[in-house]
């Protein structure tokens, strides 16, 4: 009787065991679920034509292997992401698609490092949480599929983390190595995400404190790999801090950029609710539980950290200095630590239920939001240059209209205008993927010195000639059509053609010899 007691006992145990098996494999496979859709929501705008930075991108590489480097030189760019993309390139082709699997890649690579991070420092549920957090972000979902190099500095971002975070309790030397080199990628893809490496050197002292002879020599070997790896960076360094002040725009408002990059806190007020009936039901239970974890200080002070004072230097950069950087884009740097951080919180739930019913409630609404969005298609905010150029194309090739173009990007304005070379330059690199038959007058992209100079050029040989052209231009450079409008009124009436959201195209007809049809429209 007893050794058949034994024997029900064992097979109770047993199948308390498979049946918490069970559960644990149901839970992670909602998590899987859950991830990835996060992850799916990034292919909305996989097919989505490039945009101004993107053309800027594929300039880079276009005139092959040879011209990357000297090219480095017109506007900031990554050196390693251009021969990356070069290489890929010759492999699968130029198509919009191949042209962004590369930072697909990336991105899941970043995905996963910030998992592997995340379970250096929680449960398992906690850490897929993270991963979800981290895919859901609009920065992240922006990203993983530009044709530029934030994908893959957030991969450099995560890596130098995870490293940071094993570091704590290895002394590895080797391992300190790679640290500095992870240091240095980060630098590398984006040069002014080099605002979290102070950040990540107070975080890897704050970790070593019970070992500071360690740390010191760790911190050596990842100083001396830093620079040896940073080495290749210095020029184009030197190039960006002489003309910083050439390639930023307007400012973005603070709190726009703030909003942003705490995109995850919409889920705050579901992550209130959750809670409130956990405390409910702590309140009303007998006998009571507590049912709510107490957060962890080391681990709050370092999300916080890596979540907010990355951010807050390039804020301080933006006040302190004539030189806008603290925009959405470059925010991305904080990213990691927003989503370690609702990690953490996380899990503060102890109920398995309460986490899978937040996570799913999170994904689903983020999943609405995005797929309820009109833009949710579109790559970027400012109107597809592809549409604009095809409209231009249509009416220009008949007759082989000249087009007065205005560049997109902000260089333009301080650079002299190419002569008969438009179509190859980087200020018009739209051109080098969606090119034009037709010949291409370059203008910047803002009234200044050098449009009149050139446009009034321009515009003398145009009327001498009764020769009919179009004018194209982005929403920043509307000044210029008008100018050009009141410059040749004497001899062109002009119409507005159809374009593209926030592009303007206008077809200028001479006056003299001109049909019925063409009269003068105005502006819509």
């Amino acid at each position: 009787m007893e050794i058949l007691t034994l024997e029900n006992r064992k097979d109770l145990q047993s199948s308390i065991r498979d049946r918490f098996a069970t559960a644990d494999r149901a839970a992670y496979a909602i998590y899987a679920l859950a991830l990835a859709a996060s992850i799916a929501l990034w292919f909305l705008a996989i097919r989505a034509p490039l945009d101004l930075d993107e053309t800027g991108s594929y300039w880079q590489i276009s005139a092959g292997l040879a011209n990357i480097w000297p090219r480095q030189f017109f506007f900031p760019s990554s050196l390693a992401y251009s021969y990356l993309l070069w290489f890929w390139t010759r492999l699968f082709g130029t198509s919009e698609i191949v042209l962004r699997i590369p930072s697909v890649l990336a991105m899941l690579g970043a995905v996963y490092l910030l998992y592997r991070s995340a379970r250096e420092m929680f449960d398992s549920e906690s850490a897929l949480f993270a991963a979800v957090v981290f895919s859901l972000h609009p920065l992240i979902h922006f990203a993983s599929i530009d044709i530029r190099p934030y994908a893959f500095a957030a991969l450099a971002i995560n890596a130098a983390i995870f490293i940071l975070l094993r570091l704590r309790r290895n002394d590895s030397n080797w391992l300190a190595a790679l640290f500095g080199l992870a240091a240095a990628c980060v630098v590398w893809f984006q040069y002014l995400f080099a605002v979290i490496l102070p950040v990540l050197v107070v975080c890897f002292f704050a970790t070593k404190l019970s070992s500071r002879r360690t740390a010191w020599r760790q911190f050596g070997v990842a100083l001396a790999v830093f620079a040896v790896a940073f080495l290749p960076t210095v020029p184009e360094l030197r190039f960006l801090f002489h003309t910083s002040k050439t390639h930023v725009l307007a400012p973005w408002p603070v709190m726009d950029v703030l909003v942003l990059l705490l995109a995850p806190a919409l889920m705050a007020p579901v992550y209130l609710c959750f809670e409130l009936i956990v405390l409910l039901t702590n309140k009303f239970s007998t006998p009571q539980r507590d049912l709510l974890r107490h957060l962890d200080r080391s681990q709050t002070l370092l999300c916080a950290a890596l979540g907010l004072a990355p951010v807050l230097i390039l804020l301080g950069v933006s006040l302190s200095t004539p030189v806008p950087v603290f925009i959405p884009r470059y925010s991305l740097v904080s990213v990691a630590g927003v989503a370690l951080f609702w990690g953490l919180i996380f899990g503060r739930f102890r109920s398995r239920l309460i986490r899978l019913l937040l996570c799913i409630s999170v994904v689903a609404m983020f999943g609405l939001l995005e797929l309820s969005s009109p833009s949710s298609r579109l790559h970027d905010v400012q109107g597809p240059w592809k549409y604009a150029l095809e409209a231009v194309e249509r009416n220009a090739s008949s007759g082989h209209a000249p087009v007065v173009m205005c560049s997109g990007f902000i260089e333009s304005d301080f650079m002299q205008m190419p002569v008969g070379s438009a179509k190859t330059s980087a200020l018009f690199a739209p051109l080098s993927y969606y090119p034009l038959s037709v010949p291409v007058v370059p203008l910047p992209m803002n009234l200044n010195r050098e449009t009149v100079r050139v446009g009034s050029a321009f515009l003398a040989q145009a009327a001498k000639k009764q020769e009919r052209f179009l004018a194209l231009a982005y929403s920043g450079s509307f000044d210029t059509l008008h100018w050009l409008q009141q410059k040749a009124s004497a001899a062109y009436t002009f119409r507005q053609l159809r374009a593209p959201g926030g592009f303007e195209i206008l077809e200028f007809l001479p006056r003299s010899g001109q049909t019925g049809q063409s009269r003068r429209v105005s502006d819509r």
